[in-house]
Parts: C-alpha cells; structure tokens; sequence
C-alpha cells in the first residue's frame, strides 16, 4: 500500500492485487500493461490511460509522471513511512543541517570551504587538530553554506559552532 500525496492539497491511498487496483478502500478492475521502459498503459472502467513515469527520486520518494499528457509532481509513503509518522519518529530523516559543532577543544587548522558553497553529506569541511590529531569534519548533510565562524589557526571550545547552513 502506498500513500500519494499531490501538491500537499491531497492524498489517496493505492495498492494493486492481482487485477484490482484498490483506491481509498474501494476495488476496482484495473488491466496494467508495461508498454515500454517508464511507460504504461493502464484501463481502468473502460477509460484508458498513459502513464510515463518521467522522474523518479526514490530517496526522497517523489515522482513526475504523465497521464495522458498532463503532468503531476506526486510525494508517496508507503506503511513503514506512514507508521514512523504515527509514532512521531519521522523527524529525524527529514530534519534540515543548520550548523556544526566543534566535536572537542582545538585548533582550526584549515577551512576547506566558503559561503555560499553547496555541499552534500559526507564533504570535507574543515580540519580540527585535537590532541595532536587531525580531524576531517564533514558535512553532517546537503546544504548551502551560510558563514563559517571561524578562521585558519583560531582555537575552539567544545560544541562551539564552527559552520552554519541556510
């Protein structure tokens, strides 16, 4: 079962079984035919529809596609996702990198990057020197850089903040 949301105005649930497509609880015959890569040929109540799916972005679970010609920007859920919302624990995945902290005391030994910059998660942002050790700090998520708070060669505190995002 999976739950499309379209334009956050509304939503329906979905599920196919067999020949029957089940729409918001009610059963409906529905003859679904792959007519080629991303592309369908769906009858359903004696109405015929082409569907192309034109992008799909199965991280963040949200599709483009074509029916017969007009094109729809869909979000979908499926139960483990509706389940994690019912019980609050969402948040996590979707919560937006707003800066980074100093992990330990140090000395900021280098500053990889500017701002305004865009980064994914996982690129090099700074060099911390803690302890006699070299620390990469990486981006914890995707962003665009806001400020960097500290310069080349500044000492730093524990948790203090060393980078901020949009």
């Amino acid at each position: 079962m999976l739950k499309v949301f379209y334009k956050n105005e509304s939503s329906f649930e979905i599920e196919k079984a067999n020949d029957l497509l089940k729409i918001d609880g009610a059963l409906f015959p529905a003859d679904v035919q792959k007519i080629g890569k991303n592309r369908y040929h769906i009858l359903k109540d004696n109405q015929s529809y082409n569907v192309e799916i034109i992008s799909s972005d199965f991280k963040s679970k949200a599709f483009a596609i074509k029916v017969n010609g007009n094109i729809y920007e869909l979000k979908a859920k499926n139960q483990l996702d509706l389940l994690l919302e019912k019980l609050g624990m969402n948040n996590g995945a979707e919560q937006k990198v707003n800066e980074i902290k100093a992990p330990m005391p140090g000395l900021i030994l280098d500053v990889l990057v500017k701002p305004g910059d865009t980064v994914a998660k996982g690129d090099k942002i700074l060099i911390l020197e803690a302890m006699k050790m070299e620390n990469m700090l990486k981006s914890p998520g995707d962003g665009v850089l806001k400020s960097i708070e500290v310069k080349v060669g500044q000492n730093v505190e524990k948790n203090q903040v060393l980078v901020k995002f949009e």
